[in-house]
């Protein structure tokens, strides 16, 4: 095959996955729905098994449902019958994949949840199978032909199953109600965990920045020692000690630019930027740098309740956070 026959092929597969996901949503039915009330209801861990591939897209949609909300692990069917039927409970409920119904290490778990009386909700391809019928509830994937070329490697199927797993953990996290402070609190760690945790955690405070009030000259301002880590911004107190503006590095490079020297002693508020943008404390870091890449600022104050500054977000902070081609694109120093 040439690249243009890979290419084909590729897309091949991508739109025989895609449109058995679109039928899938088609044919929804209140199996779905009451599958989803039954994993937000459960009072113990929604234990989600599988055996092969399906017990791959298993340990997934485990996984997914324990980050939204919903205690879940997964349980191996096989070793199920050495020992780990040890770890459900009464008040459990059983997510099990199948495609077929039939696969017989999921088949030798079911009498064991019967006698447990453990609610099963089934994903798999028939109501009538041997799953189907043991199951509470049924959500059914349908006939589905592998998109593979002989027909035989699991690939539709597995992603009809990967969808419908993370449609039921995501429709029983909306009704559960789980908000973004939620979702932060189980991801604590990484880029992902950054960008939930709250401007707070990443911003510089107050005693490490440059701070001014409206009446120093620009001269003054600028020949005293700078903070720790430098910033090229400078928070303009008001007398009330609420944020009045910012000056920042740009902004005097384009006082020399203009030739207008006569205003470095003069007062600062004269040239600094009024009413700058800002973002509230408590806010999400992820909220915070969208404005920075929407309107390409690299330094952002962080202000209380009352309008007083309490630290500024600064962009060479958040590298890794900002995708580098945004990163590259922002203008150093820029205020409106």
């Amino acid at each position: 095959m040439n690249d243009d026959d890979i290419l084909d092929y590729g897309r091949g597969i991508l739109l025989a996955e895609g449109r058995a996901v679109v039928a899938a949503a088609d044919r929804l039915d209140g199996g779905f729905a009451r599958g989803v009330r039954l994993l937000e209801r459960c009072t113990g861990s929604v234990v989600v098994t599988g055996i092969g591939k399906a017990g791959l897209v298993a340990r997934k949609v485990s996984a997914t449902l324990a980050s939204t909300g919903t205690p879940s692990h997964f349980l191996h069917p096989a070793e199920a019958m050495h020992g780990d039927l040890g770890t459900l409970r009464g008040d459990d409920v059983v997510l099990a994949l199948s495609q077929s119904g039939e696969s017989e290490e999921v088949v030798r778990l079911l009498p064991h949840l019967a006698a447990r009386r453990i609610p099963v909700v089934a994903v798999t391809g028939r109501s009538s199978s041997t799953l189907g019928r043991a199951a509470a509830v049924v959500v059914v994937t349908g006939s589905v032909r592998e998109a593979c070329g002989l027909g035989l490697a699991p690939s539709t199927s597995t992603a009809l199953m990967l969808a419908l797993g993370d449609a039921l953990a995501l429709a029983a996290c909306g009704l559960r109600g789980f908000t973004a402070a939620d979702f932060a609190a189980r991801h604590p760690g990484g880029s992902l965990g950054r960008q939930l945790a709250l401007v707070e955690d990443a911003m510089r405070p107050l005693g490490e920045c440059r701070v001014a009030r409206g009446d120093d000259t620009v001269r003054a301002v600028f020949a005293r020692p700078l903070p720790v880590r430098r910033t090229g911004a400078v928070m303009i107190l008001g007398g009330d000690g609420g944020l009045a503006g910012l000056f920042t590095d740009s902004d005097l490079a384009r006082l020399f630019e203009r030739r207008l020297d006569h205003t470095l002693d003069g007062p600062i508020a004269a040239v600094m930027t009024r009413r700058p943008l800002v973002v509230a404390a408590g806010s999400r870091l992820r909220d915070a740098i969208a404005i920075l890449e929407a309107r390409r600022v690299s330094e952002l104050p962080v202000v209380d309740p009352s309008g007083r500054p309490a630290g500024l977000l600064d962009i060479v902070d958040l590298v890794g956070l900002v995708s580098p081609e945004r990163l590259a694109a922002l203008e150093p120093g820029a205020a409106a």
